[in-house]
């Protein structure tokens, strides 16, 4: 047998974890938080930071060596390293509610809040519209305030909100499959790389190849005269040489419901960082500062080797798939006195049924 997707194909697929949005756009804006909550104990995690630009906190803090195991929240936001404020009003939010790592009495707690930022600043035409402390307790509140099971909302919200994908608009995308034994694990992407998520020859999604049977729908390759018009504006191609760099950065959250020791969970988040690779190219770049964290609820037993190793290759897959959902989820976006072009606008041949818009799902 081979995996399938849970019931919502999303991280939602993962009992105990829930996500919520803080989104602003208009007037300037065009950024957003998005937290990935865990269950009341937390959950342990692990990291796995690469590229040139990365922008985090407390990433040091999941290194396997190190003393605390069980994260309660992660951030994952736009405004570059200004949206770093956004995981305070996460940590308000958490004490508040009792929620963290006791270091003394009844209440007394320090919420462990690893963040990850995403370059979109300037992206809705004002500079100084970024993401600070209210967008985490936003985003926040919208997590708890989620059902169980709720799918998670894709596209151009949360941190996905400023996103871009080379010259298309990028956005926040899910996925999730169930392994043979019945566990778990899915991945929540905010996907704004400065390379492409498209096949410069082709027009083709690279991550379409790895889709879990009919996940993007009627998705095929893009007619001719599509990719010559994408061409024209630019749309399929990342820059060339990068001769006018473009900050940017691809950030996630993997999870599981099988049991994992922290150094486990960093080994899941390097393998999900292969998933990236095989759906942007190129990935990883010096104007990247690509993260993806990696929790587990522990609520399945630890797998043996076998479990693990097709764990690890599910969640690969997780990672490119998720991809691929945020820039079909992506809509087309005018801010900025600038134009993203989403790719279902960009490249309307690609599919069966074309209406010409973005798709909010």
């Amino acid at each position: 047998m081979s995996p399938r997707t849970g019931p919502t194909n999303s991280l939602a697929d993962v009992p105990g974890i829930r996500t919520g949005h803080a989104t602003r756009r208009g007037d300037g804006w065009l950024t957003g938080t998005t937290v990935v909550l865990a269950g009341p104990d937390g959950a342990v995690a692990g990291v796995d930071v690469r590229g040139g630009g990365p922008g985090t906190r407390e990433t040091d803090l999941l290194d396997p060596r190190n003393t605390v195991e069980r994260v309660h929240a992660v951030v994952l936001t736009g405004g570059s390293a200004f949206g770093l404020a956004a995981a305070d009003g996460v940590m308000q939010c958490l004490a508040e509610d009792g929620r963290g790592f006791p270091v003394g009495g009844p209440g007394q707690v320090v919420p462990i809040v690893p963040a990850a930022v995403v370059f979109d600043l300037a992206r809705g035409g004002d500079f100084t519209c970024r993401p600070d402390a209210s967008f985490g307790v936003e985003a926040y509140r919208a997590a708890t305030a989620s059902a169980a099971g709720t799918v998670v909302p894709q596209g151009v919200v949360g941190a996905g909100t400023g996103a871009t994908a080379g010259q298309l608009k990028g956005g926040v995308g899910s996925a999730s499959a169930v392994l043979d034994d019945g566990s778990t694990v899915a991945a929540l992407v905010v996907v704004n790389p400065a390379g492409s998520v498209v096949d410069p020859a082709t027009g083709e999604l690279y991550a379409a190849r790895f889709a879990l049977g009919g996940e993007f729908g009627d998705l095929r390759a893009p007619e001719p005269e599509d990719l010559l018009r994408a061409q024209d504006i630019g749309a399929a191609l990342a820059v060339p040489g990068f001769a006018h760099p473009v900050l940017a950065t691809t950030i996630g959250v993997i999870a599981t419901d099988v049991t994992l020791t922290k150094a486990q969970c960093a080994k899941v988040s390097g393998i999900g960082h292969d998933g990236m690779a095989r759906a942007i190219r190129p990935v990883h770049t010096m104007f990247d500062g690509d993260t993806l964290f990696t929790l587990s609820t522990d609520t399945r037993a630890a797998p043996d080797p076998a479990g693990f190793f097709a764990l690890l290759d599910a969640a690969g897959d997780c990672v490119s798939r998720a991809i691929g959902h945020a820039v079909l989820s992506a809509q087309t976006v005018e801010a900025g006195g600038r134009t993203w072009r989403c790719y279902r606008d960009a490249f309307p041949t690609a599919f069966a049924t074309s209406t010409g818009q973005g798709d909010a799902s």
